[in-house]
């Protein structure tokens, strides 16, 4: 797995309210991002896997929702989520 247990509370207690706060947005937001990132590498060798192509553009929107809904929410923590994971905008 690319995503071991220990990285995974370390992502939660870095970008969320404590390490077993898996369901506040910043966190949610941030462990799309490592997703992301691990299956755009994965779309760079194997071009013609069109299933990890789908599930990469639906997480994307996932997280472009919960963006959406975190700047509407308090901009403030949308405008600190956006700066440490380098997200565009």
């Amino acid at each position: 797995m690319y995503l071991t247990k220990e990285e995974k509370q370390g992502l939660f207690e870095k970008h969320g309210k404590g390490k077993n706060d898996t369901g506040s947005t910043e966190g949610q937001i941030a462990l799309f991002t490592k997703r992301i990132a691990h299956i755009s590498s994965h779309l760079k060798t194997n071009k013609k896997d069109y299933n990890s192509e789908r599930s990469l553009v639906m997480l994307v929107g996932k997280r472009r929702s919960l963006l959406d809904y975190l700047m509407k929410k308090d901009i403030v923590r949308y405008r600190e989520i956006v700066k440490e994971l380098g997200l565009r905008k």
